[in-house]
């Protein structure tokens, strides 16, 4: 199902001009085009993707730099890419804009309260957009710039989503209730089971909120959800990471919206079937009470 992408007026995060490194992050970067971008370089011996990306960026209208192995006094650790991205920071949209382009049955926001490893943060992303959540809810503390490491970690998914920060979380959730979603926040001490939640906790426009590991969701951010579901576990180690959690209740959102969408398929289905067989009787009704060569 084709995602509503928000569309605003962005205006940039509070982060530099950045260097991508890697074919995915590089690669989605020139196809979504939401960033300034500057300069692609290709180095070392051509291979194979080059052509996507020298294609990418010729409708992109960046130029290419293309150079011998190891002349390029670029580094990202301790191994040179071979392709590399000369880019302006990705644009950030404000919480109006996110809320309102998040709308209908299956609509998912992500907010983040307190993660601030850049990794988790991109897993995280790769997931929402696996998902087809709308948008992702940062604070403007506590949370990590919109870099190279979490373009890597997302595999490029950064590029897709929209980021919204926010000076105060719990402000944020109240305004997305408002504004009619169902705030569900993942919580190990939560008393009710993911799998054994109502679906009506589960049904969209709904914002998730995950909180950092270790330290979990504070508490003035628990007294701002609708519900509270923790994830079963059945193992020696007690939680998830971050990410993985956050994918564990993702994708049984999906999972419930995609059985809500069948039922719903079905019953329609049905409805036109007796249709059709009520139409189909009445005409044989017609034929056997008006005699032959009648009129």
């Amino acid at each position: 199902m084709p995602r509503n992408r928000t569309r605003s007026h962005p205006r940039r995060l509070a982060s530099e001009p950045t260097v991508l490194t890697g074919l995915h992050p590089v690669r989605e970067a020139l196809r979504a085009g939401r960033r300034a971008l500057r300069r692609l370089h290709l180095e070392g011996a051509p291979r194979p993707e080059w052509e996507e990306l020298r294609a990418l960026a010729r409708e992109a209208g960046t130029p290419v730099v293309e150079s011998a192995a190891g002349s390029s006094a670029h580094r990202a650790g301790p191994q040179t890419p071979w392709v590399w991205l000369e880019a302006g920071p990705l644009p950030e949209v404000e919480l109006e804009s996110l809320v309102v382009g998040a709308r209908g049955p299956t609509a998912t926001l992500v907010a983040l309260d307190g993660v601030e490893d850049p990794q988790n943060l991109g897993a995280i992303a790769r997931i929402a957009d696996a998902t087809g959540v709308a948008g992702v809810v940062l604070t403007r503390r506590h949370a990590p710039p919109i870099s190279d490491a979490v373009s890597r970690a997302s595999a490029g998914a950064i590029e897709w989503l929209p980021f919204c920060r926010v000076p105060n979380l719990v402000r944020a959730l109240r305004a997305a209730k408002e504004a009619g979603f169902w705030v569900v926040g993942a919580d190990p001490q939560a008393e009710v089971d993911l799998f054994a939640s109502p679906d009506s906790w589960l049904r969209g426009p709904r914002l998730l909120v995950v909180g950092a590991e270790g330290a979990g969701l504070r508490q003035g951010v628990i007294e701002a959800l609708d519900h509270r579901v923790r994830i079963p576990m059945s193992g020696a180690v007690a939680s998830l990471n971050v990410s993985a959690a956050t994918a564990v209740v993702l994708f049984e959102m999906r999972r419930r919206d995609l059985l809500a969408q069948a039922a719903t398929a079905g019953s329609e289905d049905r409805r036109e079937e007796g249709r059709e067989g009520v139409g189909e009787r009445g005409r044989r009704a017609i034929r056997a009470a008006t005699p032959a060569g009648s009129a």
